[in-house]
């Protein structure tokens, strides 16, 4: 495999021991990054490491500090940082098992393909993958790399098993101090049932690839645009389909209705051969006797018409 892995050793599940390789499942070549230029020179700007009142000082002089009340730092040297680093150990021992969405979302953070180390290890892989998934649940553990230690959940993925680090306690903020303020009230039923109407229509599977960073697209054009016009300024005009202000007050159980409507309307468009059902609207006109109407739709186009007959 081309690519480094991350980290190798060992899953250990009671007396079983797994050999493993793991890869970062994430990248972040999509972001688009900019320079500081100075503009009359076309150069970058540089930083200079400088201290008030004393200047630029000597790389050297720079030691690493931890500020404890204002302006009142612990320095700490390399060395002593370097000391109290975690060695990375060849073993990531699952200590506990939890259900697939004991979890919350929020804890996890990063993702890592997990694939076993040689022919010899696949076996027990696929037992504990199969055992995971049949079970549903995640095994939990603790990983020291790179000088730390990082709780994982490990998780079946496909044809192979996922391991993402996750947040510590302390590193989560409690959703209670932002919720506090929403009122403890049941809604409407028939709103609710409007909505999960709703939501039942759109559900469907995910397809990662049907989305887009609109903004980087953006960006990536203007970009090249920009590049073609040789330094020219380009001003997109503003999106048409943006809100107007003033637009947020609306009647949800008119909204709903109308979206309920909206999606009733493209589920049923009609094909070829039924576009070509209006324009048999004037035989409608002879005095003979009503016929059977082939289909709903254009029964309420007569009714939208006012022509009711007796």
């Amino acid at each position: 495999m081309a690519a480094r892995p991350a980290w190798r050793g060992q899953i250990r599940l009671a007396l079983v021991s797994i050999p493993v390789e793991i890869y970062s499942a994430a990248k972040s070549g999509a972001a688009i990054s900019f320079h500081q230029v100075h503009e009359p020179t076309g150069k970058r700007i540089k930083y200079e490491k400088v201290v008030p009142g004393v200047g630029p000082v000597n790389t050297d002089d720079i030691v690493k500090g931890y500020e404890v009340s204002k302006g009142e730092y612990v320095l700490l040297e390399p060395e002593e940082i370097e000391s109290v680093k975690l060695e990375s150990r060849k073993t990531l021992d699952l200590v506990q098992f939890v259900d697939t969405n004991e979890i919350d979302a929020i804890y996890y953070d990063k993702p890592y393909f997990v694939v076993p180390a040689d022919d010899l290890a696949e076996e027990a892989y696929i037992v504990l993958r199969d055992a995971l998934r049949g079970g549903k649940k995640v095994g939990v553990g603790q990983l020291a790399m790179r000088g730390q230690e990082y709780v994982v959940a490990l998780k079946p993925c496909g044809r192979g098993m996922l391991l993402e680090t996750l947040r510590y306690a302390d590193e989560v903020n409690k959703a209670s101090s932002y919720f506090r303020e929403i009122e403890d009230a049941k809604p409407d039923p028939d709103l609710l049932d409007l909505a999960s109407t709703l939501i039942e229509k759109k559900t469907g599977k995910f397809e990662p690839g049907e989305f887009h960073n609109r903004y980087v697209d953006a960006l990536k054009g203007l970009i090249e645009e920009k590049r073609k016009r040789k330094g020219e300024v380009i001003i997109q005009d503003p999106d048409d389909d943006a809100p107007k202000k003033g637009s947020n007050v609306i009647d949800l159980m008119a909204a709903l209705k109308k979206s309920l409507g909206d999606d009733a309307r493209n589920d049923n468009a009609p094909g070829p051969e039924k576009k070509a059902a209006p324009k048999k609207a004037p035989a409608a006109r002879k005095p003979a006797a009503p016929k059977k109407e082939a289909a709903p739709a254009p029964a309420k186009k007569v009714a939208a018409g006012g022509r009711k007959r007796a």
